[in-house]
């Protein structure tokens, strides 16, 4: 009897799929097929978020945009349950299927920079360290977010805040292009001249509409070295701090980027003995200009109150990028939640501060940014990501190692979620999307105005909806 491998499809249920068409698909590609008794299979599966665990039937190992529309094809003649992975660190998980077939783009991470251009072009699997590597000897940078490690292309395509987001905008507002490959194989680009509904749909819709194989991202100078702000009071001061970051960032030069972090020190060097493992309030800001004047525009936040650790230094771009990368490692468990605010006075920041107390995880922070500078510029309607008004936000960062915690910190996200949210403008980050609870609603109040435009893109990209393992925009009916 012929051996065959149980796949699920969209249509509820599965089918029996002969091991000869797994064979043959395998044989079609550049890069590896793997089954669930394969060597391999389980750290292919394997997350950034350790709080994710899912089995698919097939992981197919792309290692090119012909490999990806093969793959395409095999799914929508199967109509197969379908993922997509680029980096791999989407908290929500969506870079993989239970039973499925999933895409893996994390082969695909070379990066190619045009510096007389400034333009960046990173394959689909590229992560921001790979970018950075990439551009920095050039003397630039691609605006980013914090953590290297993080896959480019899931950031870019639903936003992106970083140190550079005051000076040079959203990840997704420096999307100059992308090539992908369409539900049905073909190979399609889009940017300002072709596709140009496609271009507009890419920076914020996420994967909705292709599977994004490379990206062109615009890059800025950048000197060998900034100077990067990083100082810590005690948790108690929280309030103070809050309010006196908000009125710094509301007037500061668009070359200062950063937040407040309320967290807990990490239990060994760089920190003194009486500072190790305490819970603070902190300032991490980075100025992208002249190291010498970016030291004294960032002095104020090294002399407010009375720090007691302060690491602030120069540091090379690579260094700034990677400051936080120790404290997010691949395999601790994750579920973060963010919220737009469109004031910041006395009720939310007792609010946060009393929250910070209460946090179950040491591991775990609430982080403010202020919102304002080049981000804010782009109309609501230029970009997909409509976002655009409200000038602060707030992300409750959980992270916790033991998995018998697992519901006593989600309960505490949800429900300091809950209470800022009173004060909220009722929207969401979906790069901080917790599980995506809520389903179409919760996504559509992402979008705001944008989200019948973005069904009308979606239904000519992709009609019939087979890029479905996202946070799903459904086409037209």
């Amino acid at each position: 009897m012929e051996q065959r491998l149980w796949i699920r499809t969209r249509r509820g249920g599965g089918i029996d799929l002969p091991l000869a068409e797994v064979e043959a698909l395998a044989g079609s590609l550049g890069g590896q097929v793997l089954t669930p008794w394969h060597d391999g299979y389980e750290e292919a599966r394997r997350l950034w978020n350790g709080l994710i665990e899912k089995r698919p039937a097939l992981i197919a190992r792309c290692s090119s945009p012909e490999d990806v529309a093969e793959c395409l094809r095999f799914a929508r003649a199967r109509d197969l349950v379908l993922a997509v992975r680029g980096g791999g660190h989407n908290v929500a998980g969506h870079a993989l299927c239970d039973g499925g077939l999933v895409i893996d783009l994390s082969p695909m991470r070379r990066v190619r920079v045009d510096p007389a251009r400034r333009i960046a072009y990173a394959q689909g699997g590229a992560t921001l360290g790979d970018v950075d590597e990439a551009t920095v000897p050039h003397g630039l940078a691609v605006p980013l977010g914090l953590v290297s490690a993080t896959g480019v292309s899931g950031l870019a395509l639903h936003g992106g805040y970083g140190w550079m987001s005051r000076h040079a905008g959203l990840t997704a507002d420096n999307l100059e292009g992308a090539e992908l490959v369409l539900a049905d194989g073909r190979r399609v680009r889009a940017n300002e001249r072709e596709n140009p509904d496609l271009h507009w749909a890419l920076r914020g819709g996420g994967g909705n509409f292709g599977v994004v194989t490379e990206l062109a991202l615009r890059a800025w100078p950048i000197a060998s070295e900034v100077f990067m702000a990083v100082v810590f009071h005690p948790l108690d001061q929280a309030a103070g701090l809050l309010r006196f970051f908000r009125d710094f960032m509301l007037q500061a030069p668009r070359e200062v980027g950063g937040l407040v972090t309320l967290w807990t020190t990490k239990d060994g060097p760089p920190f003194p003995p009486a500072w190790r493992a305490k819970p603070v309030a902190a300032i991490a800001a980075v100025s992208v200009g002249d190291p010498d004047e970016a030291e004294r525009l960032l002095r104020p936040l090294r002399e407010w109150g009375r720090p007691v650790v302060d690491l602030s230094a120069r540091v090379g771009w690579l260094e700034a990028q990677r400051f936080f990368d120790e404290d997010y490692p691949d395999g601790r468990l994750y579920y973060w939640k963010a919220l737009y605010l469109k004031d910041f006075g006395e009720p939310e920041i007792g609010t946060l501060a009393r929250l910070a107390g209460e946090r179950p995880s040491p591991l775990s922070s609430i982080d403010f940014w202020v919102l304002n500078g080049k981000a804010a510029e782009p109309a609501p309607d230029a970009t997909a990501f409509a976002r655009r008004t409200a000038p602060f936000m707030v992300a409750f960062e959980s992270s916790w190692d033991d998995p018998e915690q697992t519901v006593r910190n989600i309960d505490w996200t949800r429900r300091a979620f809950q209470e800022v949210e009173l004060f909220a403008s009722g929207e969401t980050y979906l790069n901080f999307p917790g599980f995506a609870e809520g389903g179409e609603r919760f996504v559509r109040g992402a979008y705001g105005e944008n989200w019948e435009r973005l069904r009308r893109v979606k239904s000519r990209y992709d009609p019939e909806n087979h890029l479905h393992g996202n946070f799903n925009i459904p086409p037209e009916p």
